[in-house]
């Protein structure tokens, strides 16, 4: 992931590129084609493409905030995914989704902790979404998704802790009454960020999927936020 200057931009209703990579969107399905440089500790080329298929696109959008300065909206909760990058086993494919967060003010100004979850279910997919804002409220939001694009608000489980990162990023999630949440799968750790794939219960479903948990007071500390400069390079030309 790298920070590009206005000119590495180009865009069209269906494309969009930056740089040396570029999505496409075809009508069924989103190309993506990497040509980047891998951050630490993975340094090198990272090449290739990812086609993410969607199984029905929805029309939900979460606001996240009262005034709707922060919105999540999940465009393909429920997808098919095939990634064939250069390097030995960088190729697979399985469960996708794509979706996107847009805002007019800088999350840690109005986000003090936020966790959020994409569960694979037999019938589709379960989304919960939870953050703890700076005004002392908290949203508690959970989604299921079928395969054809319908959507519906639940009632999720309570939210339960579980093991935090090697940063010691507090986590938590939704599960059923009695299960702690485990993580299967790190796939990033930061000072301020986990993402990883947890096993959780939900209505009586054991279920793996994608999770994330982001601590902004961490985030927005003078001593780390030069660090995402280590992660997310700039290139000004």
């Amino acid at each position: 992931m790298t920070e590009r200057g206005r000119a590495a931009l180009h865009t069209t209703p269906d494309r969009l590129e930056i740089g040396p990579s570029a999505m496409s969107w075809t009508g069924d399905k989103l190309v993506i084609d990497v040509d980047e440089w891998g951050g630490l500790p993975n340094v090198g080329r990272l090449r290739g493409q990812i086609v993410v298929e969607p199984e029905a696109l929805t029309s939900v959008e979460l606001p996240l905030t009262e005034d709707g300065a922060h919105v999540w909206r999940p465009f393909a909760p429920v997808s098919r995914i095939k990634v064939d990058l250069e390097g030995r086993g960088q190729q697979w494919s399985g469960h996708g989704y794509f979706d996107s967060n847009f805002g007019t003010r800088a999350l840690e100004a109005d986000f003090s902790y936020w966790t959020w979850g994409r569960f694979p279910a037999k019938d589709g997919a379960t989304c919960v979404y939870d953050a703890d804002r700076r005004d002392g409220t908290r949203l508690g939001a959970a989604f299921r998704f079928g395969a054809d694009g319908s959507a519906a608000t639940i009632e999720a489980p309570p939210r339960v802790r579980f093991r935090r990162s090697l940063w010691a990023v507090r986590r938590e999630t939704r599960a059923d009454a009695g299960f702690t949440p485990k993580q299967a799968l790190n796939m990033l750790d930061a000072p301020f960020y986990s993402r990883s794939a947890v096993t959780t219960r939900l209505f009586g479903e054991e279920v793996t999927g994608v999770h994330e948990a982001l601590d902004l007071n961490r985030f927005r500390s003078p001593l780390l936020k030069p660090m995402l400069a280590v992660r997310v390079p700039r290139r000004r030309k």
